[in-house]
């Protein structure tokens, strides 16, 4: 029987991209009071490199192109991270969370850079969700592709790994370690998520959504009544 649910956070619960356009407003409007370029210009630049299929070296590519060969990447890059973002939750997110807190325990494990990944949880108010929070820092080397995280959550929320639950996107992490310890996994699929496109085999999760709605049948096929039988009942 599943007695708690753990998330991922980005392009599960809120899309990525979101923060991804939310950052390069910022560094466009930085660039275009320092030189007086057009923000929107800017910004056209990063989303087009972007939706092109660059990544990581985004700003490098925007200097070159702008000619401003004296600025400090870095500083945009840091601009970029610690910027307080303008996002939103997925609608079925939303409806979902709101329908399992106070049934299950529920937690959050996520990776990248403690202020960017806090920030994004500050934007979206969904500390009130969460029974605990992991945020794996990229300067602690410690990401979903350990089982440290999962443990922790689960020690945090005193629940057996045959208990639990993750849901995640990316089936080049999110599932290796939860699946090695014995935790339940599900795999997210959205058309337009980072990882969306991405097929991974034995990597993958236990069951495929492509919709968190979907998440409460997933959950109800582990309820399992004394005798054996299925409930009937939903949550």
């Amino acid at each position: 029987m599943i007695k708690a649910i753990l998330f991922d956070l980005d392009d599960t619960l809120y899309p990525e991209k979101q923060f991804v356009m939310s950052g390069f407003k910022v560094v466009s409007q930085y660039l275009s009071k320092k030189y007086n370029f057009e923000s929107d210009d800017i910004f056209n630049i990063l989303k087009d490199d972007f939706e092109k299929g660059l990544r990581r070296r985004n700003f490098d590519v925007l200097l070159q192109k702008l000619g401003l060969n004296n600025e400090n990447v870095e500083h945009l890059v840091r601009m970029y991270r610690m910027h307080f973002p303008k996002i939103s939750l997925y609608p079925d997110a939303k409806s979902v969370l709101e329908l399992v807190k106070g049934k299950f325990k529920l937690g959050l494990i996520t990776d990248g850079y403690f202020i960017t990944q806090k920030n994004k949880i500050l934007s979206l108010r969904i500390e009130k969700y969460f029974d605990t929070i992991i945020i794996n820092d990229i300067f602690e080397k410690i990401s979903k592709l350990d089982i440290q995280p999962f443990l922790k959550a689960l020690s945090q929320l005193r629940i057996e790994p045959k208990n639990a639950l993750y849901v995640g996107d990316n089936p080049l992490k999110d599932f290796v370690s939860s699946k090695k310890i014995g935790i339940h996994t599900v795999r997210i699929k959205r058309e337009n998520g980072e990882y969306g496109r991405i097929e991974n085999g034995s990597l993958d999760a236990d069951h495929t959504i492509s919709d968190l709605r979907q998440l409460l049948q997933v959950i109800g096929e582990y309820k399992i009544s004394p005798n054996g039988e299925k409930y009937e009942k939903r949550i």
